[in-house]
């Protein structure tokens, strides 16, 4: 089913329809689950596509360990996609921002897992849920990516 979004109510409207959605604002020509160089901080460190310090990493940065407060960050509710999405316009106000949106009940690879943040209701982590090597999840997150749905340019009904 393809669903079209004019309007901000339509776009309220779906989210609490499917109490379960899982959105990612995304800046113009960026991945939605991997990192390239443009898309994060100077001093923020990065391999294969994997910003490092969203996931909770073996010494030697081979592997990556379960723990359910640190992964990709998404939000499940309207005022935490606009608080973020306004933070990510901030940072990039030369770039339209597109939100990627998946169900919470979508059949994601084994080893991962959407968690509720414990400190910020309405923001999600995807987790890993067991040890596996860095570039095992980098194809899990791509694997998702092709899953997802977009609504382009969302600032027009954020």
């Amino acid at each position: 089913m393809l669903t079209h979004f004019k309007t901000l109510d339509d776009l309220k409207e779906i989210i609490l329809e499917y109490e379960k959605i899982l959105l990612r604002p995304t800046r113009n020509l960026s991945h939605p689950k991997l990192y390239r160089r443009r898309d994060i901080g100077k001093s923020e460190r990065m391999i294969k596509g994997i910003r490092v310090k969203d996931w909770f990493m073996s010494v030697d940065e081979k592997w990556v360990i379960p723990h359910d407060q640190m992964g990709l960050s998404f939000s499940s509710n309207y005022k935490n996609l606009k608080s973020v999405y306004k933070l990510k316009q901030r940072h990039n106000p030369s770039s339209k921002i597109h939100v990627f949106w998946v169900l919470e009940e979508a059949d994601i690879p084994a080893g991962l897992k959407f968690m509720p943040d414990r400190e910020k209701k309405g923001h999600y982590f995807l987790t890993v849920t067991e040890q596996m090597l860095l570039s095992v999840l980098v194809s899990k997150l791509k694997l998702i990516a092709q899953r997802m749905s977009i609504i382009r340019d969302g600032g027009e009904i954020i």
